[in-house]
């Protein structure tokens, strides 16, 4: 299961849920019919549409916003093996080994979001770098690694 998001509250009478998240490929998970997971319940999207920063969504059998308030504050999954994905996910990157040219960098310790752009956050030992996630530094991705194009003063060179 992959954590996409957070039910953060209801909106209006009727059982709608507002959404919030920032998963790469939600466009392609909250489509009528597709299921998500919250509280470990497998519930059908009925509707969807975007309102300001939130997915808001309507769920099959769910018709009355004292039925989906259980879910308030709870976050929101999918079962990766639903769908097929355009690329690859952020959650596929984590732990893998980055490369430049041959030589070992470090690990993806995780995927953050800065000002709409995605950032690698490698780890070496006791050190973090930040490699932009963009293909003018990320060459390839490997099943068991990523070669990336380093610029001079991109990390430490010592």
């Amino acid at each position: 299961m992959i954590c996409i998001g957070k039910m953060t509250n209801t909106h209006g009478i009727k059982g709608e849920i507002r959404i919030l998240s920032n998963f790469k490929y939600k466009m392609e998970v909250f489509k009528k019919d597709n299921y998500i997971y919250i509280n470990g319940e497998k519930l059908k999207v009925k509707t969807h549409r975007v309102h300001k920063n939130y997915d808001m969504l309507t769920l099959e059998g769910y018709n009355d916003i004292n039925e989906v308030l259980k879910f308030k504050g709870e976050k929101v999954y999918i079962d990766e093996n639903d769908y097929n994905f355009s690329g690859v996910l952020n959650e596929d990157l984590i732990g893998l080994d980055v490369y430049s040219n041959n030589e070992i960098i470090g690990k993806v310790l995780r995927v953050e979001e800065n000002a709409g752009r995605e950032l690698l956050v490698i780890k070496k030992e006791d050190k973090e770098y930040l490699i932009p996630y963009v293909d003018e530094f990320v060459k390839r991705i490997e099943k068991d690694k990523i070669e990336i194009n380093l610029i001079k003063g991109l990390i430490d060179e010592n």
